[in-house]
């Protein structure tokens, strides 16, 4: 039995957000960890599940931990809208007063929750980041590239991004008023929390091995998430495209002054290599100019059109989606 069995639409304390996509082999190992660490903490809470369309057994699996779990919720998604918009759909539908954001995979140790809702309550924070120190259990790739994308972050959005911190946290009913409130469709919840300037705190961790399945961040998801980043938080690229643009100027120009002489000085033999360099050079800058300023444009489109992130076909809770 559990400790705290709440009828649907019941007080929360603590609400958990889970994101899940065809993880069906390691649903039964979170619930074996999870439940036992909200149990012993004696607070009503629930447990969401936001299967993100999944095209395995999942949704099966979730059924049947619903069985024995009353305090397990499942949200079900219409269609796959991606990682951070089934994170967004959790979070929007969480009652909790406070709320912890966790992947499936058991990367991040739920046994830390316990720590972190401490650390929240004595400090008086509304947000409290899990920071990992240790990142062996990951591949060296994996290592390098993390690395560098919150370097950049860092750099662009600011120093106020933890490092190392991604989306196991735990957020306070203000928080999650404040991104409710919010009117961006599509939300990076690692850059905008910080960016919100709550009070905040951090725990430390050692990451783990993931408990089964394979990573839902392949390394083309990796640099669509670095580039909707960027994008979403700062104007730099199209000041790089500015500053590529007055470089690019200043070596025309060069060009202009060095076939002036060799006109004059009657040195016009054509060259065919220093030609299409020129071209080829040209038109890359060119290309690469436009296709950030394209970039731009289509979150503009996106905005405009106003479509939600995500669309929910179910939710076990029993409120209309």
């Amino acid at each position: 039995m559990s400790a705290v069995c709440d009828p649907p639409g019941g007080p929360v304390f603590l609400s958990i957000v889970v994101p899940v996509f065809n993880e069906e082999e390691s649903l039964p190992a979170l619930a074996a960890r999870l439940r036992p660490v909200l149990d012993r903490l004696g607070e009503p809470y629930e447990v969401l599940a936001v299967d993100d369309g999944s095209t395995d057994k999942t949704p099966r699996v979730l059924e049947d931990l619903r069985g024995d779990w009353p305090e397990l919720r499942v949200v079900t998604l219409r269609r796959n809208s991606g990682h951070q918009a089934a994170l967004t759909a959790g979070l929007h539908r969480a009652r909790g007063a406070y709320v912890v954001s966790m992947d499936a995979d058991l990367q991040d140790p739920p046994e830390i929750i316990p720590r972190m809702l401490e650390l929240a309550r004595s400090d008086g924070l509304d947000v409290v980041y899990g920071v990992r120190t240790d990142r062996s259990a990951d591949s060296g790739f994996k290592r390098r590239t993390a690395a560098g994308y919150y370097w950049l972050m860092r750099r662009l959005a600011g120093p106020h991004v933890p490092a190392q911190a991604g989306d196991f946290r735990l957020l306070s009913r203000q928080v999650v008023e404040t991104l409710k409130s919010l009117p961006e469709q599509q939300q990076i919840h690692r850059l905008l929390i910080p960016w919100l300037g709550f009070p905040d705190g951090r725990i430390t961790y050692q990451r783990g091995e993931r408990v089964a399945g394979t990573t839902k961040y392949p390394l083309h998801k990796m640099v669509l998430l670095a580039l909707d980043s960027v994008t979403s938080f700062s104007a730099a690229p199209l000041r790089l495209a500015t500053a590529i643009g007055a470089g690019s100027l200043a070596v025309c120009l060069g060009f202009l002054v060095w076939t002036l002489v060799a006109h004059a000085t009657g040195n016009t033999l054509p060259g065919w290599t220093s030609l299409i360099t020129t071209v080829l050079f040209f038109g890359a800058v060119q290309l690469f100019c436009v296709g950030m300023l394209g970039e731009y444009v289509a979150r503009i489109y996106t905005a405009v059109q106003a479509r939600p992130a995500y669309f929910v076909a179910r939710d076990t809770d029993g409120e209309q989606p």
